[in-house]
């Protein structure tokens, strides 16, 4: 792969980073990712070709990438890191790890709701988090918000994964946001009493379960329908079209969307890059990208992509300060607890 260099393992890369400034074209891009996914390269490869720097890619989990660049401190050889979730890129901006940019293409092509109100970290992909259900047994009646999920009529048909996921974290914080504590953790512990099997497993083990009716709903998010719809494996794409979907709340606030996202770090060697490199992420090419390569949904409105998740049509998602997600998740968890959801 020309202009791009991959180090698998956290600990292997940091003597290989660290390269002299310069003009975009003679630089390298020293990026940090916790999203490991294989068609992610083909967008490393299209930044070197559109703007000539070289792409050194280092891989690991969310929480790991940001305590190392706490760790390395002003010595930092990190330029750009990209994590899941407006609550990890909240995280990393409390540790101080972001710089303010300022971008005309990325203010303009991103929402505002998609994207820190002082341009730390910018939304370049998003999921929406669904209620899903087996289409065999048709549309759950009535059930049209998250809020609904704790009605007693849907005792033991649930599945969902464990508290501590970021995604429950984040949606947690939306409903706190939205309701009030009090309200949110009746909501919890209305949920709880519906579990068809205690919390485990990813968003994929929820699909499968209910393609195999130990339960009858999952709270699961977009994309892990659509790469089951994708697959090269014909039982896999048997459960994924087996699977129908809810989109929450379209007659009030609207459906929580998760984010992939990015951010120029402050101790950035490479800064005139890093800024190139989100720019880039916000292009028509690279969000057909993420749409298509990940079964994503674009961030920037109007791309036209081929992918499952466009046999999902079109929803209204929730627009609330991304912040926010950030700011409560401390009291998220502390209502599952109490709840007795883990």
């Amino acid at each position: 792969m020309a202009g791009f260099t991959k180090h698998a393992h956290l600990g292997l890369a940091a003597a290989v980073l660290g390269l002299a400034a310069g003009p975009v074209a003679a630089q390298a891009l020293n990026l940090y990712s916790s999203r490991h996914y294989d068609t992610d390269y083909a967008l490393y490869q299209n930044f070197t070709a559109e703007n000539g720097a070289t792409v050194n890619l280092i891989e690991a989990g969310s929480d790991a990438l940001i305590e190392r660049v706490v760790a390395e401190g002003a010595n930092s050889p990190a330029d750009v890191l990209i994590t899941v979730d407006a609550g990890r890129l909240w995280r990393a901006d409390e540790a101080g790890l972001f710089q303010p940019v300022q971008s005309a293409v990325l203010e303009e092509r991103i929402p505002a709701h998609l994207r820190h109100p002082d341009g730390h970290w910018f939304g370049f992909s998003k999921r929406a988090r669904v209620i899903v259900y087996n289409l065999a047994n048709g549309a759950p009646e009535g059930l049209t918000t998250y809020e609904g999920l704790a009605d007693p009529a849907y005792a033991g048909q649930l599945c969902i994964r464990s508290s501590t996921n970021i995604y429950n974290l984040s949606l947690m914080a939306s409903l706190i946001h939205h309701h009030g504590e009090e309200v949110a953790q009746a909501w919890a512990e209305g949920v709880v009493a519906n579990f068809a099997r205690p919390p485990q497993g990813n968003d994929t083990a929820q699909i499968r379960a209910v393609a195999a009716g130990e339960c009858d709903l999952a709270l699961v998010n977009t994309y892990y329908v659509g790469r089951l719809r994708a697959s090269d494996d014909a039982d896999d794409r048997a459960v994924g079209e087996s699977i129908g979907i809810v989109f929450p709340n379209q007659e009030d606030r609207g459906t929580h969307v998760n984010i992939s996202g990015a951010g120029l770090l402050t101790t950035a060697p490479n800064a005139e890059a890093g800024l190139a490199f989100l720019e880039y992420l916000a292009s028509d090419g690279a969000q057909r990208l993420f749409a298509e390569g990940n079964n994503e949904y674009a961030v920037v409105a109007g791309i036209e992509v081929d992918s499952p998740i466009t046999a999902f049509g079109e929803f209204k998602e929730d627009t609330l300060d991304p912040t926010v997600l950030g700011e409560l998740q401390a009291a998220a968890l502390q209502v599952y607890d109490r709840a007795g959801w883990r």
